[in-house]
């Protein structure tokens, strides 16, 4: 199964919006084949590894998702492992799609076929975040994104931020951008800074052989405050933009320059509602937000319990108490109201630091 999560791992910026999967085929303790899904529309990682294998009658086949057991683009890949006739199927995880759950593992089973599931569970959930919390939820997984000084400062106080982190850090900003499905980011950061929030990384650096998927740039924009001027309007990849404004001579221009403009209902604060604004995006197929913004869209991310992971890089210097925080949350009165986070990875980048935590909103 360790070899089925490599293979699967293949898919990791190609993948989206379907999930990571791959698989491998054993007889005797020795592989024949393996497959992983690389692109939506191409064959499942299952048909590739029973196209490698070759005879697979009587083999063990080592899946890290249950075998899908619906129509979509390509047909089930359950039916092609059935045709396989393997003697067991050994299945990380089940589909978290609640409404075809389970029906693959059935059909496997009704066919004679032992299936064992569980196997690497939690590595293969690791795999897929946004899409298991999209099946189960219908919500992306949100990660923010910051990068702040050793005394937790984001820019000075005229709002200078270029650069906190050295080029080794922002390289690596890059595989992030990559492997999200969205670069969510707000107008007010936009104007502030003007950035192109693009990919910048070839093949080769992905390590893969196809054309590159450039995430979709979603700018949350209440007032239709950008013109379609700015940098990130001349660079390559979808823009949405979610916004309460009615007026239809600023949508025009934006859709003129090729933007998406989706009208949302304000909340009480005339502002674009997150929590709506973030369903919305599942329901377009969004599995995984990367966030690039300032200290107020991050803050309020977090206050509503709508971030999952904070990645957060760290430059050794002090800018001092009248530069900008990070995360406008509000005033905190007790210690109780405090934002917990669980750091689960630690990597130094050059002279910075990345700190990958996971938010603790039980």
């Amino acid at each position: 199964m360790a070899e089925a999560l490599r293979q699967a791992r293949k898919g990791f910026y190609s993948a989206h919006p379907n999930p990571r999967v791959g698989c491998v085929i054993v007889r005797d303790d020795s592989m024949l084949g393996a497959g992983w899904h690389e692109f939506t529309g191409g064959p499942h990682a299952e048909v590739n590894a029973i196209a490698a294998a070759g005879d697979t009658a009587g083999t063990d086949f080592y899946v890290t998702l249950e075998p899908c057991s619906h129509y979509g683009r390509t047909p089930p890949c359950v039916d092609a492992v059935i045709a396989a006739e393997p003697a067991r199927v050994i299945v990380a995880m089940q589909d978290p799609n609640p409404e075809i759950s389970g029906r693959g593992i059935e059909r496997l089973r009704d066919s004679g076929i032992e299936v064992i599931v569980g196997v690497l569970q939690a590595e293969a959930r690791d795999l897929n975040p946004g899409f298991i919390k999209r099946m189960e939820r219908r919500l992306p997984f949100v990660s923010i994104k910051m990068a702040l000084s050793l005394d937790g400062r984001s820019a000075l106080a005229n709002g200078v931020s270029k650069w906190i982190t050295g080029e080794p850090a922002r390289r690596d900003v890059q595989f992030l951008r990559a492997r999200c499905s969205a670069i969510l980011s707000s107008a007010q950061t936009v104007l502030a800074d003007n950035p192109s929030l693009n990919l910048r990384l070839s093949n080769r650096d992905l390590g893969q052989a196809r054309e590159l998927r450039h995430p979709v740039r979603v700018l949350v924009d209440s007032k239709l405050r950008l013109s379609g001027d700015e940098e990130l309007f001349s660079t390559q990849g979808e823009i949405w933009i979610y916004t309460c404004s009615t007026d239809a001579v600023s949508k025009a221009g934006l859709i003129d320059r090729g933007a998406r403009v989706i009208e949302m209902e304000a909340d009480d604060k005339g502002r674009v509602p997150l929590p709506a604004m973030l369903q919305d995006m599942a329901q377009r197929g969004i599995n995984e937000v990367h966030t690039e913004c300032g200290a107020g869209l991050a803050g309020a991310l977090i206050e509503r319990q709508l971030a999952d992971q904070i990645v957060l890089y760290q430059a050794p210097f002090l800018l001092g108490d009248k530069a900008r925080g990070g995360f406008e949350l509000g005033e905190l009165t007790a210690m109780e109201q405090r934002v917990t986070c669980r750091i689960y990875d630690t990597r130094q980048l050059g002279k910075d630091l990345r700190l990958t935590m996971n938010l603790n909103q039980d």
